[in-house]
C-alpha cells in the first residue's frame, strides 16, 4: 500500500503527450535531391526538418521567402536617393523665400534664372531615375505565378 502511495507523490519528469510522434519512416536521397531539400527547408524559414517534411507531405501551405540582396540594395538606394531629392525641394523653397527678402526684384530674378536651370536639369534627371526603375522592375521584379 505504501508503493502505490509513493508512486501517486513522486510523479516527476515531463508530462506525456496526448498524441506521440512513435511511427517512423527512413528514406534515402541522393546528393542533389538532399541539397534541394536542404534549400527548400532553409527557405522555409522552419526551426525543424521533420515537421518542414511532413507539412510537404502532407500539402500543408509552405510560405518560402527570398531574398535577393541586389533588390534589396536598390529599394535602400533609391530610398535614400528620394530623401535626398525632398530635402532638395525643401531647400529650393527656402532659397526662394531668401532671394525675395534680401535682394531686390532684379537680382532676384537673375539668381532665379540660374535656379530654374539647374531646376530643369534635376527634373530630366528625375525623369530618367524613373524610367530605369520602371526597367529595373520589369526585369527583376516579375511576379511569379
Amino acid at each position: 500500500m505504501n508503493e502505490n502511495s509513493n508512486k501517486k507523490q513522486n510523479k516527476g519528469g515531463r508530462i506525456p503527450k496526448t498524441d506521440p510522434s512513435i511511427h517512423r519512416h527512413v528514406f534515402r536521397l541522393t546528393d542533389g535531391e538532399n541539397a534541394k531539400l536542404l534549400s527548400l527547408f532553409e527557405a522555409s524559414g522552419m526551426p525543424n526538418k521533420a515537421k518542414f517534411i511532413i507539412s510537404l507531405l502532407f500539402n500543408k501551405e509552405m510560405k518560402s521567402v527570398k531574398i535577393d540582396k541586389g533588390t534589396v540594395d536598390f529599394y535602400m538606394r533609391l530610398t535614400s536617393f528620394h530623401s535626398q531629392f525632398r530635402s532638395v525641394g525643401v531647400n529650393y523653397n527656402q532659397v526662394v523665400k531668401l532671394l525675395y527678402k534680401h535682394f531686390s526684384e532684379k537680382k532676384a530674378a537673375a539668381f532665379l534664372y540660374k535656379l530654374e536651370k539647374q531646376t530643369a536639369e534635376m527634373a530630366m534627371l528625375c525623369q530618367k531615375i524613373i524610367l530605369i526603375s520602371e526597367e529595373f522592375e520589369a526585369k527583376h521584379l516579375k511576379k511569379q505565378p
